[in-house]
């Protein structure tokens, strides 16, 4: 086992040097077999492809970024000059898998759509969040960038932003709003490795920067752990839903350059959380920067809900009630590592989710009344997404435009 800061670098049994982030491997091992030493592999491994983009947009300058969104937004074929980076990336974006169902990406990601954007709002994107701070690493590399404790509203916007294009009817198809953003994610990952790895990055402590393991553990975010918190709230989803969620995020996946490894074996929320013990057992517990992360994130999710029109709770309530669904979600344990204050909203939870629970089953009690519900949610979940609440641009897309995340 090998534990932050150990004096020793240990190998896998297939040899792979494995980073002092690692502890617990002994017992990975004994529970996950071969998935810990593949683990411990991608730890060390970024994304080639989108790697090499941004030193050719480096060497190049705002022709290869002018090349690249084109690229992006129209293909390939359209481009009449083709650095190699550059075509290479889009090349792989640009070939379906053959698991991938054209219909499916028409239809949107349903299960998230299925769900009341009220209930979603206050559990998915903030959960996601704080689950990902949760990983000392990734709130290491996030807090090092100067940026998200300060500007936590726009992290939150973003991010909501980019998951709601990529989960609309039509969103993931080629060149569409969900596509485009999905890549320029990845590629502002890119930055992100190649300016930590110039600025003096441990790797041989934490691994690569947003390594493989660390994108598949985003994945999951946004996967499992929303409705882990919808849970709460007595939302829930059935085997069949399950199944189209991950399938859907199957794709997701490949566009943000994840190995098959981490998700092609995951398709339902027991797969999921088997995988996600694997990663949550092998790193250690969330520190000072998880939780200065954490706590700025609730902060602007208070202020986004309760400085809308006609908010339903005032700041300290929608406070409290947020925090309560993160201990209900997360267990005590860890929202107490993460500074998650204890609330008194349990009883209100217990009775949100008695309510939820029968008005969902009434929802899906018919197809009828299921497409009815879809159709409605879906129609709100697009206009509250014309009118997006990041001033300016979204940081993905103003680094594909500029070459820089300033």
């Amino acid at each position: 086992m090998a534990n932050s800061g150990a004096l020793e670098r240990v190998s896998t049994h297939q040899g792979s040097e494995i980073p002092g982030r690692v502890i617990n491997l002994d017992q990975a091992v004994a529970r996950h077999g071969d998935m810990a030493d593949y683990m411990v592999q991608m730890l060390s491994a970024g994304d080639p492809l989108a790697d090499a983009v941004i030193v050719e947009m480096d060497a190049l300058g705002r022709e290869a970024r002018r090349i690249l969104n084109v690229g992006i937004a129209d293909g390939l074929k359209n481009l009449t000059e083709r650095p190699p980076a550059i075509t290479a990336l889009l090349r792989q974006l640009e070939t379906m898998p053959a698991w991938v169902d054209p219909d499916m990406l028409g239809r949107g990601e349903v299960a998230a759509l299925s769900v009341s954007p009220l209930w979603y709002e206050l559990c998915a994107i903030g959960s996601a969040l704080v689950h990902t701070y949760a990983s000392p690493a990734i709130a290491r590399l996030l807090t090092q960038t100067g940026r998200l404790t300060t500007i936590a509203p726009r992290r939150l916007a973003e991010t909501g932003m980019w998951a709601g294009q990529a989960t609309m009817p039509g969103g993931l198809l080629r060149g569409a709003p969900g596509y485009q953003a999905t890549v320029q994610v990845r590629l502002l990952h890119a930055r992100i490795r190649s300016s930590a790895l110039k600025h003096g990055w441990d790797t041989a402590d934490w691994g690569v920067p947003i390594s493989q393991v660390d994108v598949a553990r985003t994945w999951l975010d946004f996967t499992v752990t929303p409705f882990r918190a919808l849970a709460v709230l007595g939302i829930e989803l059935i085997e069949t839903e399950q199944h189209s969620l991950y399938k859907y995020w199957h794709y997701i996946a490949y566009l943000l350059g994840l190995e098959d490894g981490f998700y092609r074996d995951v398709t339902d929320h027991d797969s999921a959380r088997e995988l996600g013990h694997l990663f949550d057992l092998t790193i250690g517990a969330p520190d000072e920067n998880s939780r200065a992360l954490t706590a700025a994130m609730v902060s602007a999710q208070v202020e986004l809900l309760a400085s809308a029109p006609q908010p339903l709770m005032s700041r300290a309530e929608f406070s409290d009630l947020i925090h309560g669904i993160l201990r209900r979600t997360f267990g005590d344990e860890l929202a107490d590592q993460l500074g998650i204050p204890v609330s008194s909203a349990t009883p209100f939870l217990v009775m949100i989710a008695l309510a939820n629970s029968e008005t969902r089953r009434w929802q899906t009690f018919t197809p009828k009344s299921a497409a009815q519900s879809l159709q409605e949610n879906t129609a709100r979940r697009s206009a509250d997404h014309r009118s997006p609440v990041v001033p300016g641009s979204p940081t993905y897309l103003r680094h594909v435009r500029t070459g820089t995340v300033d």
